[in-house]
């Protein structure tokens, strides 16, 4: 039975964001429309969008899962995307949407050499873009492939369904379907997620103390069933000696840092009509985001006491923890919806990847680095928009089919905020809030940052094959797999690079009269708002 409720629930939401993306073409002949919306949303709307975009099935999945399997350690990531959303407030919201037009360039190239600085910024946006979409297809492939066992949907036509799917999404409706795919989402999520929450916490009789008294009591078993800790409220499960505290401390740089340099996260905030509306626009998502990840616990918590960590692993492994748990404590109905919820997930997450990784590289590449900043006939910069989503799809479809359900899709993840807190972040701040800051210094700081990030990913443990600790492999290899650097995450070092390489750029190259003309133009901007709609319209 819930076979076929979760194909009638994927169907109905896909029909129901197809109806959207037809409403949204009509209304989207514009660049601005395109591109921003027309930057006609309202804070309720651009807060719900946010908080759609920034859920991801990361969040959904992932956390549920690492809380069940894990316990405290699991616990901490949802410590570290809830604080890692308030630079995004205190940082960087307000001052891009001031000093902005569609893309996070458009803030650099505003006080540097325009061409080089939006060539970098363009690089790395298609970069973090590019390496977080293949993430969420893999996972979308085998989620779906999974949930609808039997149905004869394999893995690769998973993955080019969602592809098509994002790309339509984003080629005829451009940003104001993706936001309103966003918002039905986000409803969808939080209201599952209170429900499911509700349910766990009945299961309790509402007491917190039963509740957690009993995830105290959950035993963690190692990869051989034995059992290794007796409190799963432990630290050390995940992250374990001797470099677990570091691993912990690197993944919250990245996360922290890398949230206010998500690209698809940035262009969020060019949607609405002011600055005011960006600041409560953020107290809209901080809202939901704050609840959201609140609620995680209960579901982590509920999958590793009501449904059992082994139970799970055996039936789909850690991101099948919410499902599952819904389904023993609901039903089929219940996990049923709660499938179709991550499914959207995915769908709103994805193409927010594709719409701001084709916006950068029409706008900032195309139109701005090839073209210095000249559309030659109208409507040209939507339709080389419209282009690179169907290259950028494609291409994502093609990377995620060959590395296959299997592959290790945490470092395409790591990678991902890696690149954006060491690349995008530096230049962002020092952009706004440094005078002396130049265009070396940009150009510097997204080269250091961005290359920094990959060389470190692919010498780290992600990538040179160790394998999970305790295993008969991982024994074998440990001779011959050691890796040069041995965090997954490489942000505690990949970080500092960033900023070190635009510090070191800045001094190296010639004082930009330029750049030091503009600086208090842009920080007024910045900060007031004054001007801002000028720069927004031109």
């Amino acid at each position: 039975m819930h076979l076929d409720m979760t194909l009638f629930l994927f169907l109905a939401f896909i029909a129901i964001t197809l109806g959207i993306t037809a409403w949204a073409s009509g209304r989207s002949k514009s660049s601005a429309s395109f591109f921003a919306a027309g930057r006609s949303i309202t804070a309720w709307q651009n807060g719900v969008a946010v908080a759609g975009d920034y859920m991801s099935a990361a969040s959904f999945l992932g956390i549920a899962g690492l809380i069940a399997f894990f316990g405290y350690d699991g616990f901490l990531f949802s410590v570290g995307w809830l604080v890692a959303y308030l630079t995004v407030l205190l940082i960087v919201a307000e001052p891009l949407r001031n000093a902005g037009k569609y893309t996070m360039a458009d803030v650099l190239a505003y006080r540097m050499n325009p061409r080089p600085v939006r060539a970098m910024a363009s690089l790395s946006t298609l970069t973090v873009s590019t390496f977080y979409m293949i993430a969420q297809m893999i996972g979308a492939g085998s989620l779906v492939a999974l949930l609808l066992k039997g149905s004869g949907i394999s893995f690769t036509v998973a993955v080019s369904g969602v592809g098509v799917l994002m790309i339509i999404y984003v080629v005829f409706g451009g940003m104001l379907a993706t936001t309103w795919v966003q918002i039905i989402k986000a409803v969808l999520l939080i209201l599952g997620t209170i429900l499911l929450s509700v349910l766990v916490l009945a299961h309790f009789h509402f007491s917190f103390y039963e509740f957690f008294q009993a995830a105290s009591a959950v035993h963690y078993h190692g990869p051989d069933g034995k059992e290794v800790v007796k409190d799963f409220m432990t630290p050390g499960l995940r992250f374990k000696l001797p470099y677990g505290p570091l691993e912990l401390i690197s993944l919250g740089v990245a996360l922290i840092f890398g949230t206010a340099g998500l690209p698809h996260i940035l262009v969020r905030f060019y949607t609405v009509p002011d600055a005011k509306t960006a600041r409560y626009s953020v107290v809209w998502a901080m809202v939901i985001i704050g609840s959201f990840y609140i609620m995680t616990t209960f579901l982590g918590f509920g999958a590793a006491t009501i449904v059992g960590r082994d139970f799970i692993a055996k039936n789909g492994g850690t991101n099948m923890s919410a499902p599952l748990l819904a389904k023993v404590i609901a039903g089929d109905v219940f996990f049923a919806f709660i499938c179709a919820i991550a499914f959207a997930t995915i769908l709103a997450v994805v193409a927010g990847l594709t719409i701001s990784a084709s916006t950068s590289f029409a706008h900032d590449f195309w139109t701005n680095v090839i073209h210095n900043g000249v559309e030659r006939k109208a409507g040209e910069e939507r339709n080389v928009a419209r282009i690179a989503a169907f290259v950028v799809g494609a291409i994502s479809i093609a990377i995620a089919i060959a590395l296959g359900p299997t592959a290790n899709v945490a470092f395409l993840v790591a990678l991902a905020f890696a690149v954006a807190a060491s690349a995008n972040l530096p230049v962002i701040l020092f952009s706004i809030y440094w005078k002396r800051f130049n265009t070396t210094g940009a150009v510097t700081g997204l080269l250091f940052g961005l290359v920094g990030s990959i060389v470190l990913i692919l010498i780290g443990p992600s990538i040179m094959g160790i394998d999970p600790p305790g295993t008969a492999a991982a024994a074998r290899h440990a001779i011959q797999h050691v890796p040069i650097f041995p965090l997954e995450n490489p942000g505690i070092l990949s970080v500092p690079i960033g900023f070190f390489g635009a510090i070191l750029g800045t001094y190296l190259g010639k004082v930009d009269p330029r750049a030091v003309q503009r600086f208090e133009e842009l920080e007024v901007r910045a900060n007031t708002g004054l001007g801002s709609e000028k720069a927004s319209s031109h």
